[in-house]
């Protein structure tokens, strides 16, 4: 009998990645230099929110106020923080099974809760989706990986790139993802609140004067 041999391919190499030019390792050297540093006047942090299996988080605007609240969708639930305040305000710790993710809704929402009931909020994580990344007065976020895959947040104020200007006056890292996943990192609509959401925690930051400050809540 015959023993039937199968004639394998050769599989193409992948051609190398070509090394870091000497501005791109300058570039690199600098992001891994800069500590994290609290964010610059006017922005404040209001809240860090220990939020385990965090999926994402979305804005929406409070109908009385006008205020920004920032909804959040995790495995355990969805909260509801007032981002004036850095407080949680609502939680719904059993939504309806096809609303409990966003990835059930075409457009990545899920129903608000307290204050926004009978609305929806899009959500921005880990099933896609994104968040403000520039608002006015020159703001801007970017998330970079010099040490991949630990992601930093940097907040700049001005044109160009923000590790091209002076660190601490330009440019600032405030936020160092070296224990959990990053989810998500913008600000909202209105531009006075900045937001940076991990699969572990959320982080808060506003530029509005608040009626009162929590440093820490738990969902």
């Amino acid at each position: 009998m015959r023993k039937r041999t199968k004639k394998q391919s050769l599989v193409e190499q992948p051609d190398r990645e070509p090394e870091l030019s000497a501005y791109q390792q300058a570039m690199r050297k600098r992001l891994l230099a800069a500590p994290v540093v609290p964010a610059p006047e006017p922005w404040q942090r209001i809240a860090y929110a220990p939020v385990g299996g965090l999926l994402g988080i979305g804005f929406a605007s409070h109908p009385d106020t006008g205020d920004d609240l920032v909804m959040v969708v995790s495995h355990d639930g969805h909260g509801l923080f007032d981002a004036v305040t850095g407080e949680k305000t609502a939680r719904d710790r059993d939504p309806a099974p096809e609303d409990s993710a966003p990835d059930s809704d075409a457009d990545l929402s899920c129903p608000g809760l307290g204050p926004v009931t009978g609305s929806r909020v899009r959500i921005a994580g880990l099933y896609g989706g994104g968040l403000h990344t520039t608002t006015a007065g020159g703001w801007r976020l970017e998330v970079v990986a010099p040490a991949w895959p630990n992601e930093r947040v940097l907040l700049s104020r001005g044109s160009g790139l923000p590790h091209s200007g002076p660190y601490g006056e330009r440019w600032w890292h405030i936020f160092h993802s070296n224990y959990s996943e990053l989810r998500a990192v913008g600000f909202s609509p209105s531009g006075q609140t900045l937001a940076i959401a991990t699969s572990s925690d959320l982080s808060l930051w506003t530029r509005r004067a608040g009626r009162s400050r929590s440093s820490s809540a738990e969902a």
